[in-house]
């Protein structure tokens, strides 16, 4: 394993607490700071069972590297991530998670697009957000600060053929929904209960052709204004939490 790193600011701590709390080794705090979202903070981590450090400003600033971490820094393990979609999809059958929520993005190249992209799957609950190699961004500094906290927690799946995926993932019953503007039914006449992949191009070009054809159903966004389209993580944050209303969520 490789050795510890840190973490600061209440959300990256927090998500942390609440998906991985056993690799928490320690939490260092500002004592002097005694406001109800601290407070919170503090209560959070003595029921995740964190061992809690007071410290004064300039040795959590010290130890983030950084003099944004809001009182709040961490000393954690890192958490081994799943390394396919092959892989993910097997461990929730394995914990009995029968209806997969999916994000699919064809030709995504905006880090801030994708960074709020994963941020508003992490938000919506989905498993996963896949993309093709060839024409999308990686995880880089700015998607990391954009995803506030959620490029540490949301799988990120980057495959060499989009539409041999949409494929496989058809063949695991899982109902690949594409959105185009032109499509006849809208995102909120669709059955999203069950397992599903939401597929989104990139504004301007949308998906492309193949990825459009590989879609099981399409469906559009209602636009009632002037402009024909919403950015991609507007629409991506649209249809997620359809899916997440329909489930109850």
């Amino acid at each position: 394993m490789s050795s510890p790193k840190v973490l600061f600011g209440f959300h990256a701590v927090g998500v942390r607490l609440k998906t991985a709390p056993k690799s928490v080794i320690e939490i260092y705090y500002e004592a002097t700071r005694r406001d109800a979202r601290m407070r919170q903070f503090l209560d959070r981590a003595r029921e995740a069972g964190a061992r809690l450090i007071e410290a004064d400003s300039v040795r959590i600033a010290k130890l983030a590297g950084s003099h944004g971490h809001q009182g709040v820094a961490a000393r954690v393990e890192p958490v081994a991530q799943v390394t396919s979609l092959d892989e993910l999809l097997e461990n929730l059958e394995a914990a009995g998670i029968e209806q997969p929520l999916l994000l699919v993005l064809d030709g995504v190249t905006d880090p801030h697009n994708l960074g709020a992209c994963l941020r508003v799957a992490d938000g919506a609950g989905a498993h996963a957000v896949i993309a093709p190699k060839d024409h999308a961004v990686g995880i880089n500094a700015t998607v990391a600060k954009v995803a506030s906290g959620a490029a540490e927690t949301m799988p990120y799946f980057m495959v060499t053929n989009l539409s041999r995926t949409l494929n496989e993932l058809k063949e695991r019953n899982i109902w690949c929904i594409g959105t185009s503007d032109d499509a006849p039914k809208t995102i909120y006449q669709v059955d999203l209960k069950g397992p599903v992949a939401l597929v989104l191009g990139a504004e301007g070009d949308g998906m492309r052709q193949l990825t459009r054809k590989t879609c099981d159903e399409l469906v559009s966004i209602p636009m009632k204004g002037a402009v024909e389209s919403l950015n991609v993580s507007v629409a991506s944050g649209v249809c997620l939490y359809e899916a997440l209303r329909q489930r109850g969520g």
